[in-house]
């Protein structure tokens, strides 16, 4: 690598496959993401939302002439800039097998109610990149705004890439936050995804990656079928929390934040357990039934309070 980057300061250290002059602060082309009230449906249906149709909470995000009003899911927000992310396998700086490329958290925060259609403006940029050893943390923001350029919600995603560590980084926070209280949970919501969860998710959310539907890419990967995508469970986490401590008002709803420990597979249970931490703040985890595997972690939801 030269002593120098860009812009002609001392480069900073790294290695064959990150070069953090180029990577770090690394700004995205912006991307769009039009819906409608279908998107929004599709949507909610593939995050379990209307199991029930006879539940007049559910079919809010359901059913568009729904006489309660129709609304979206606040966590709907997550699939706004996946033509975004997908630009990280282009990254100046990055080299890695996209093979080797694990979600390992997110956040959203919703700013203003999120409308039922509309056309929104992705701006991403690596805020920060972590030298775990093992692998390297790229660290995410995206701002999301509208047609008037108001922002309407703002995701960060934190990507774990195996195999590039090694760079002299930063290690970066240890992340032992949001950790649940030693006691029985407050709530404890169940629902089952279907055998064709995965199906359904990846056209609601745009992701078609083969290893969420192609048994022989799964087992290639050592998995023994297919697995459900990381941002559905948390798709199914967020309805929970919703419906137990916000009576399913999507007005409440500030932000949420969680790990992905383990993958699951379509047909699974998942068990989100909460517990409330203040007036405000949720603090959750999901469990699969079958496998008493935990597979969303040091989760948290931030509310509005009630007006």
């Amino acid at each position: 690598m030269s002593e120098t980057g860009r812009s002609g300061s001392r480069s900073k250290r790294g290695n064959e496959f990150v070069d953090l002059d180029q990577a770090l602060n690394y700004h995205f082309r912006p991307t769009e993401f039009t819906y409608d009230n279908q998107k929004v449906i599709q949507y909610a249906l593939s995050v379990g939302a209307g199991m029930d149709p006879g539940d007049p909470d559910e079919l809010q995000f359901v059913y568009e002439l729904n006489r309660g009003g129709f609304r979206s899911l606040p966590t709907f927000a997550v699939i706004f800039p996946f033509g975004a992310m997908e630009q990280i396998v282009t990254v100046p700086g990055l080299k890695f097998n996209f093979m080797n490329l694990l979600h390992g958290e997110q956040y959203l925060e919703v700013k203003r109610p999120i409308p039922i259609e509309a056309t929104v403006t992705n701006s991403a940029h690596i805020s920060q990149i972590y030298d775990k050893g093992s692998g390297a943390l790229v660290i995410v923001d995206i701002h999301s705004v509208d047609e008037n350029g108001d922002e309407i919600v703002f995701n960060q995603a934190s990507l774990f890439i195996r195999g590039i560590g090694g760079f002299g980084g930063e290690r970066g926070p240890s992340g032992q936050i949001n950790i649940p209280p030693d006691r029985e949970p407050d709530a404890i919501f169940s629902d089952k995804t279907s055998e064709n969860q995965a199906l359904h998710y990846r056209l609601a959310s745009g992701d078609r990656n083969p290893l969420h539907a192609d048994p022989a890419l799964a087992a290639m990967v050592g998995f023994e079928r297919p697995i459900l995508h990381g941002l559905c469970a948390f798709g199914f986490a967020g309805r929970a929390v919703l419906k137990q401590f916000a009576g399913n008002d999507p007005a409440r709803f500030k932000s949420i934040k969680t790990r992905f420990s383990k993958h699951v597979f379509p047909g699974e249970s998942l068990i989100s357990e909460m517990w409330q931490d203040s007036d405000t703040r949720i603090l959750f985890q999901s469990k699969v039934l079958e496998r008493d595997e935990i597979v969303l972690s040091n989760g948290a939801v931030e509310l509005h309070a009630e007006s």
